[in-house]
Formats: structure tokens, sequence, C-alpha cells
């Protein structure tokens, strides 16, 4: 068993640390992660410059791009042999609802799963890294089982939260979909020694949709939220709305 373990706060991250070591009890491990944080990079690759591939005291590969970049460049040349599993995080920090859509953590795992390798990603719900030894436990639980038996189906693409409380006082696994946030707070505005405007992008919204099922409740409830997730964005249910809409038109 191989374990291409990746992150995107960083090479030096003490989630990064803490899930390689819950690896390396189950699987041979190659670490690829990028040289600083790269939150909010999302699935981006570096196309406008070379890649430089460094190597850390503590043996951990690291790269000066973003975290698909580091999966990307391990799978296309890096590695002798494939991994047979991709993992990412631990995250400093929840990636619920739409945070999976910029998180460097689930695009790690995600290009993983685009090159048709089963992945999951780790994070802990609050910043900090309060209880993260929790979390190394939820990790390894999690993936003992996915070494033991095999999956239920082909490759996939879990996304797992898990709240930062004590082992002992942590809710059981629920499976869940995604939930919905408000709109992203507004920009914070600040001027540049030169007095010029700049502007920081603002905190995430708030819980819009976080009923019952979904990745929202579950961590507030102080279980561990696993959502299967899948790369397809086609409106499937609205797609004959768009196809009766377009025919009115009179359209060839």
């Amino acid at each position: 068993m191989r374990i291409l373990v990746a992150n995107d706060d960083g090479y030096l991250a003490p989630g990064l640390q803490a899930l390689v070591e819950v690896c390396r009890e189950l699987a041979e491990v190659e670490v690829v992660a990028p040289e600083q944080n790269a939150s909010g990079t999302s699935n981006s690759l570096t196309l406008h410059r070379p890649l430089s591939v460094f190597r850390a005291p503590n043996g951990f590969r690291f790269i000066n791009g973003t975290p698909s970049d580091c999966v990307h460049v391990a799978l296309t040349g890096l590695l002798d042999h494939p991994p047979d599993l991709v993992v990412s995080g631990i995250n400093n920090g929840a990636n619920l609802g739409e945070d999976t859509l910029y998180s460097g953590t689930v695009a790690a795992a995600m290009e993983g799963y685009l090159f048709g390798i089963p992945a999951v990603a780790f994070s802990l719900v609050d910043k900090g890294w309060e209880h993260l030894d929790s979390a190394a436990r939820v990790a390894r639980d999690i993936l003992r089982q996915i070494v033991a038996r095999p999956a239920p189906a082909g490759p996939y693409l879990l996304n797992v939260n898990i709240p930062n409380r004590p082992y002992a006082e942590l809710g059981p696994v629920r499976w869940t979909r995604l939930g919905r946030r408000h709109a992203s707070e507004g920009v914070i505005r600040q001027t540049n020694p030169r007095g010029e405007p700049i502007y920081w992008i603002g905190p995430a919204g708030s819980a819009r949709e976080a009923g019952e099922g979904t990745d929202f409740h579950a961590v507030s409830q102080g279980a561990v939220s696993v959502t299967p997730l899948q790369v397809d964005l086609t409106d499937h249910a609205r797609m004959p709305l768009w196809q009766q809409w377009w025919g009115q038109g009179g359209a060839a």
C-alpha cells in the first residue's frame, strides 16, 4: 500500500505532520506539499513559470506551487510508483459547503481523484490546531477502514470535517451532503504606504443551509462529517428546462 500525502497549509504545518504519522502506520508514504501556505487556491495549476521540488530535512518534498501542482507533479513524473491513495490535510479550518470549491486541501485530493486514484481530504473545523491529536485519531480510524475493506465503488473523493473536541467527546461518523453558506462578507479596505487603496477578501459567510443531513449540521452536533464528492458540475435537474426554453425561442 502506497499513500501520497499533500496539504494546502504548507510542508511545515502541524496538521500535515500528524497525518503523515497516521499514514505511516498503514502504508509506505510519500509527502509532496506546498512550500508556503496555499489556502484558497482551489484547483489552480501553475502554468506561467517552472516549478521546483525541494527536500526538507525531515524527508518531505515540497514544491513552490499550489496543492494541485504538488499532486499533479507527483503523479506525472516525480514518483517512481503511483500511490494507491491520495490523502490531503489535516487542514487548519473547516471545508464545508461551498468551501470545497475554494479549498486547496480538497483540490489536492481532487487532483488524485481526477487521475483515477481514491482520495480523502481531512479538515479540523476550527483554526488553531486545538485537539489535532483527536483529528489524527479520526483520520486513522477512517484510513484503517479504507485499507482493510474495498470501497463500494471505483475511485472516490471523500471530504472529512472533524470538530475540535477530545476524541471521547466526538460523535460518530455521519455521511452528509454539502450545506450552503451565505455570501462572503465584504472586502476589507485599507491604504498602502503610498496612499493607494488595497483590499483584503472578507471572511466566509455564515451557514445558510445547515439542516439535518448537511455537513454543517453534523459538525455543529460534534459529529465527524464525511461527504462523498464528485466533479460533474452539470445541472442535470434543470437541463430539460434550458432545452425547452431554447426550443421556445425558435433557435435551430
